[in-house]
């Protein structure tokens, strides 16, 4: 029996996913790759867990005939654009992304044409079209680093993150034209809850991502990618931390440092709007039942591929220039 194109796992409920998952990657020469923001039952049946650029890179390492992506469809897809040979799978095809949804191609081509002068740096959590648009991909680790080497009379257009491109506007101090696009769990975060948090933890350090708004990266002690937290965590001598990016990555955090507590910070609301729901569409059943059926498979237009991979090239050119 089959359920919106999946096999009803019902059918067989004493099937033990951990060792069929095992089983399927050693039989089908198969890897993988989860993002931080996964269930932490995805993360521990990963061999690699990081962030969407480190995923993709270590994508483009391997070996492996199949590569099996738990994160959303941007990601598959920039994991499609390094590795052509390699067949690429999503869990779920309708695991999105609110960030790359918000700057659809043909509008941002058409914003891209109102400024024929300036550089296109776009954040890579966006789409393939609005990478192929782009001069230059950027993460959030490397984004300064990225602007900062342009000459400081070159105009550039940042997308598709405003709050990234707004906290990297007072980083870098050049006034980059900002596309008005967002993520949905980094914008729900409320500044009240996180300052009564705070009251009650008095010795807990906030950390926070870039793309959270503005008024929550001034509380922060630290600011920086999913990696950069991680790893802050690990160095930093504190014992409690607040966190504000979405959740999954408390998953990691515990296990570096299981001596230490991790709070998430709380929404603006009454729901777990600090869980992505576009990550969270994949499961561990559906991991499985992808690996085996070896679908739904990232399929790109060889031309679109093409253009998308010229900015990722050039960003990995400046990074090993100046060493990010």
């Amino acid at each position: 029996m089959e359920k919106n194109g999946y096999l009803d796992l019902e059918t067989d409920v004493s099937l033990d996913l951990f060792a069929e998952i095992e089983r399927l990657k050693k039989e089908k020469n198969a890897i993988i790759l989860a993002h931080y923001y996964q269930e932490p039952d995805i993360q521990d049946v990963a061999d690699y867990i990081g962030d969407s650029l480190g995923l993709s890179q270590q994508a483009a390492k391997t070996d492996a005939d199949i590569i099996v992506f738990a994160g959303v469809h941007f990601m598959a897809e920039t994991a499609k654009i390094l590795c052509p040979d390699k067949k690429v799978l999503l869990p779920d095809l309708k695991a999105g992304c609110s960030l790359a949804d918000s700057a659809p191609p043909e509008l941002f081509r058409q914003f891209r044409e109102r400024y024929p002068d300036h550089t296109v740096i776009s954040y890579i959590n966006c789409s393939s079209g609005v990478k192929a648009l782009s001069d230059i991909i950027c993460t959030s680790s490397n984004a300064q680093k990225i602007i900062e080497s342009l000459p400081a009379d070159q105009p550039i257009i940042f997308a598709p993150d405003k709050n990234l491109g707004a906290y990297l506007i007072k980083k870098t101090g050049r006034d980059m034209v900002l596309w008005n696009g967002s993520c949905m769990v980094h914008e729900i975060f409320s500044l009240q809850k996180i300052t009564r948090l705070k009251e009650r933890h008095p010795r807990a350090k906030i950390l926070a991502h870039p793309e959270c708004e503005e008024p929550v990266l001034r509380m922060a002690d630290f600011i920086g990618s999913t990696t950069a937290l991680l790893k802050y965590t690990i160095k930093d001598e504190a014992k409690e931390y607040i966190v504000a990016t979405e959740s999954g990555i408390l998953h990691q955090m515990e296990k570096n440092s299981p001596e230490k507590t991790f709070i998430p910070a709380p929404p603006d609301n009454a729901c777990a709007c600090n869980d992505c729901p576009h990550m969270k569409l994949n499961t561990l059943e559906k991991l499985y039942l992808c690996m085996e059926y070896e679908e739904p498979e990232i399929i790109m237009d060889e031309k679109l591929r093409v253009a998308a991979k010229k900015p990722i090239d050039r960003m990995l050119e400046i990074s090993a220039k100046y060493g990010l």
